[in-house]
């Protein structure tokens, strides 16, 4: 069975993970740093918006192809990737810029919880009936 709703989720996070990570790249080209953060707060704050993002989206991905994999309703499963589609790009929104967004960055980080809750929740309500 094919996880073509996951599909689409996937490739529109990682196209998330590759801007915040040519955000973190370019900032260092024009900085001229090469390892660490040498105590640049701006850089601090693009690399840990990609960090996030590289925490957060394995786990949220691997949730939503088991409930697809499992027969969750595709309207289901498309609310589910929206919701984390929207808190990827709403957390660094709010986030990596100065002076932070605390709402975006609040909402993004709900949406992306709140996602990874139900899709835990479904999956385990499915798994005992």
């Amino acid at each position: 069975m094919p996880l073509t709703i996951t599909a689409t989720y996937a490739a529109l996070n990682a196209l998330v993970f590759l801007g915040l990570s040519w955000h973190v790249i370019a900032y260092r080209r024009a900085k001229l740093i090469s390892l660490g953060d040498t105590g640049d707060k701006a850089l601090l704050k693009r690399m840990r918006a990609q960090a996030n993002a590289a925490e957060y989206m394995p786990i949220a991905l691997i949730l939503l192809a088991l409930t697809e994999a499992n027969g969750a309703p595709p309207l289901a499963v498309h609310g589910l990737g929206l919701m984390l589609i929207a808190g990827r790009i709403l957390h660094p929104l709010g986030f990596a810029v100065t002076p932070q967004k605390i709402i975006l960055r609040q909402i993004g980080m709900l949406l992306t919880l709140a996602m990874i809750a139900l899709s835990a929740l479904g999956l385990l309500a499915h798994a005992i009936t």
